[in-house]
């Protein structure tokens, strides 16, 4: 049985026109930029005197919140938000704490605000980490009722999250707690299997350079775990165990695009459009249908369909999904084919750039514009990926040192020219070799053909 959420009056969200949006969000760049004339010590510490101040959030303090919520028997909404990251364009703190429809949501919850993972329960905190901005609505027993924030670019994020969406997956988790006893048990699949390790301070790369807590006595900058360095060393976790890095974590929390799913950023689980002859398609899904739910768990924004996208194995198979047409439920079945994961996109991720490290010896990457840049194989197969850039330094340097310039056009990887794009050759390296192997590498540079041998990394 789908759970039925209220409808919530957003009309005040309605009279600010995209226009009106996206010009305060410049406005709170312009206040960004300058912010960056103070060090990143003077934001951390300052943003923490503000917040305890004011009083409205508690401050990395999640165990805290857990003993409110049992007190005051409300639910718990946990943002984590990466506060030097300016160049990740996010839901704004001073936007969201001040907005007529949000602000009296938020007050129903006991609030978290987290600008750390030091010491953060992975196994109930497991989110894409790719994010500087990402939301948990939980009950105090640790019951998720869901997630909310996405992105699907470094950049371009407007097509992902929005105020609307927020206030309706905030009230979607409030009349989840409402009939938490009835409803706990679809909710189970939101928590995940143990994570490698504990906490992220206690993975292999990480273990030696922080503790489990913020050092506010001495540098606390250098003391932070951001989120994306928790991605970084759960592959790391493979790698220098000798071991293929699993699909899983190499692509993870797929964006429903992935599957031809394109959903409406300003509902809860509304579908936009689908994109033909994808998987969504191929299922009958269509543009106005709402996700009741998927896999049995309640859909309450795009990110709760990424986490459930998330944990479907990387060689397919079927996903039960209930929708609503016209008022009335419908069920149906995502049938995901093998490898269907590897159709995401890494290029965004920051990721990438330590995959580039290990695999490209510090090259990005991309197809070459030019049509004769690649001879044809004996296969029939081109390849012509141009070398956009070089790495200067350390491991990222090692393609420049070898030899590799930048206008380089490779045609040819490990005896590999079917490797059509930077993504395709970093997932062959990382799924099928070692650190310290040796692949040979053939370029073609001003009408010549040069062969490197690039070592893998580290």
């Amino acid at each position: 049985m789908a759970t039925v959420f209220r409808p919530i009056d957003i009309s005040p969200l309605r009279q600010i026109s995209m226009r009106a949006f996206s010009s305060l969000i410049l406005m709170l760049f312009t206040l960004a930029s300058a912010l960056t004339a103070q060090t990143r010590d003077e934001i951390v510490r300052s943003d923490k005197e503000k917040v305890e101040r004011e009083g409205f959030w508690m401050y990395n303090d999640i165990p805290g919140a857990f003993e409110e919520a049992k007190r005051t028997g409300k639910p718990i909404v946990v943002v984590l938000r990466c506060l030097p990251c300016h160049e990740c364009v996010k839901l704004d703190d001073e936007l969201v704490d001040t907005d007529p429809v949000i602000r009296p949501l938020l007050e129903q919850f006991v609030c978290v605000r987290q600008v750390a993972t030091n010491g953060l329960d992975l196994d109930l905190f497991q989110y894409d980490t790719d994010q500087s901005f990402a939301v948990f609505f939980l009950a105090a027993d640790k019951t998720i009722y869901g997630r909310f924030g996405t992105r699907s670019h470094r950049t371009e994020w407007m097509g992902d999250v929005s105020l609307k969406g927020l206030a309706k997956a905030l009230q979607g988790a409030l009349d989840l707690h409402a009939d938490h006893a009835q409803v706990k048990d679809a909710l189970a699949g939101k928590r995940g299997r143990p994570m490698e390790v504990s906490s992220p301070e206690r993975y292999p790369s990480l273990k030696d350079k922080f503790t489990d807590s913020l050092n506010y006595d001495g540098d606390v900058v250098k003391s932070c775990i951001h989120c994306h360095q928790i991605g970084d060393a759960q592959r790391e976790y493979y790698w220098h165990d000798r071991k293929p890095i699993p699909d899983k974590v190499l692509w993870p929390y797929p964006h429903p695009k992935t599957v031809g799913l394109i959903m409406d950023p300003n509902e809860m689980a509304t579908i936009k459009e689908v994109e033909d002859d994808s998987v969504t398609a191929q299922a009958g899904l269509r543009s106005g249908d709402v996700i009741a739910t998927l896999d049995g768990q309640p859909m309450l924004s795009i990110a709760d369909i990424q986490w459930v996208l998330h944990n479907v194995d990387p060689d397919g198979g079927a996903v039960p999904v209930e929708i609503i047409r016209d008022g009335s439920a419908v069920d149906a079945q995502l049938r995901f084919p093998k490898d269907w994961r590897r159709a995401s996109d890494l290029s965004w991720r920051v990721t990438t750039w330590g995959l580039r490290r290990i695999a490209a010896g510090g090259m990005v990457l991309e197809p070459s514009t030019h049509s004769d840049a690649a001879p044809v194989s004996d296969g029939n197969e081109s390849m012509a990926l141009h070398v956009k850039r070089v790495g200067k330094y350390g491991p990222h340097g090692t393609a420049k040192r070898i030899g590799v310039r930048e206008g380089d056009v490779i045609t040819s990887f490990d005896g590999r020219t079917d490797l059509s794009s930077e993504q395709d050759l970093l997932t062959y390296v990382v799924t099928s070799k070692q650190p310290g192997d040796q692949v040979d590498v053939t370029v073609l540079r001003d009408g010549k053909e040069l062969s490197y041998k690039l070592p893998i990394q580290k």
